[in-house]
């Protein structure tokens, strides 16, 4: 008769490994706490809780108006630079495709292009 693993429960290792990634996370977010609070106790100031960026004094309003074309042409550029990322594994392959495996390649270049055609009729690939 064979004996079991050293565990009854076949998912306890997992169990083991969950609670150890957990604890150790903590445990040194606590350590942590407790050195700043007692080796390292604040000392507030005016210079201190001055409001600055970059080691400079604040100018001007905090808040800054960004043109939503700009973000518009960002996400274009990540729509058409993954397409690299999902025609790869057919170039790889291209001399064995099947019949069908050719006909998704073709219906999902085309459908890019057709993106790529509304962008550029609308002109949101003209940078302004």
């Amino acid at each position: 008769m064979m004996s079991a693993a050293p565990s009854e429960h076949p998912y306890a290792f997992i169990a083991l490994y969950l609670a150890v990634a957990v604890a150790f996370p903590l445990a040194l977010l606590f350590v942590c706490g407790l050195w700043a609070r007692f080796f390292q106790p604040p000392k507030p100031n005016g210079v201190k809780n001055s409001v600055y960026e970059c080691g400079l004094e604040s100018a001007g309003p905090g808040q800054i108006q960004v043109k939503p074309h700009y973000y518009l042409y960002a996400i274009l550029f990540l729509v058409f630079d993954v397409e690299v990322l999902f025609l790869l594994p057919f170039a790889t392959v291209a001399t064995g495709l099947s019949g069908g495996a050719v006909v998704v390649m073709l219906v999902f270049v085309l459908l890019l292009a057709e993106g790529l055609v509304w962008a550029w009729r609308r002109g949101h690939l003209e940078w302004r």
